[in-house]
């Protein structure tokens, strides 16, 4: 059960006017039940900044009001809002130009496989995002980002 756009467009809007940012939505469960899986972050998040579980209770109660009102799920919806995590994924050029040098798992289906990389550019000037990655052994390829099907941070122990 997918979300309207402009309901997503209001739930991120929402969520940005209370000092935060959407990193992802899930929706799920059944049109009875809908469950939404929140994943908030702050915009200037970095290692050893990320939100609090009191931050996204906050986000949770501020939310909770406008989707009763809306008849989500006839309230009868979950909302679960949580942190992206160690391992938080990267969707936008903002997010990879604001992890540049981190460690990421991205999975590329045109280079068949997961590959453990850095990000060292990023370029988002013309009609399409890429981002320059350095892959083990120094190799660097510049793909798009509609080129990575999924890219996670990995958390090097």
């Amino acid at each position: 059960m997918p979300l309207p756009p402009d309901l997503q467009r209001e739930l991120t809007e929402r969520v940005a006017a209370l000092g935060y940012e959407v990193v992802e939505l899930k929706v799920g469960g059944s049109s009875r039940r809908p469950r939404l899986a929140l994943r908030i972050d702050r915009p200037d998040s970095g290692p050893g900044r990320g939100v609090t579980v009191d931050e996204c209770a906050v986000v949770s109660r501020a939310l909770e009001p406008w989707l009763d009102e809306l008849g989500v799920g006839e309230g009868r919806y979950m909302l679960e809002v949580s942190s992206p995590g160690l391992e938080r994924p990267l969707h936008r050029a903002a997010e990879w130009r604001r992890f540049l040098g981190a460690s990421v798992e991205v999975l590329v289906p045109s280079l068949n496989g997961r590959f453990r990389v850095k990000a060292v550019a990023v370029q988002d000037e013309g009609s399409e995002p890429s981002v320059e990655l350095e892959f083990p052994q120094g190799v660097r390829r510049t793909l798009k980002l509609s080129e990575i099907k999924e890219a996670r941070l990995t958390f090097e122990w």
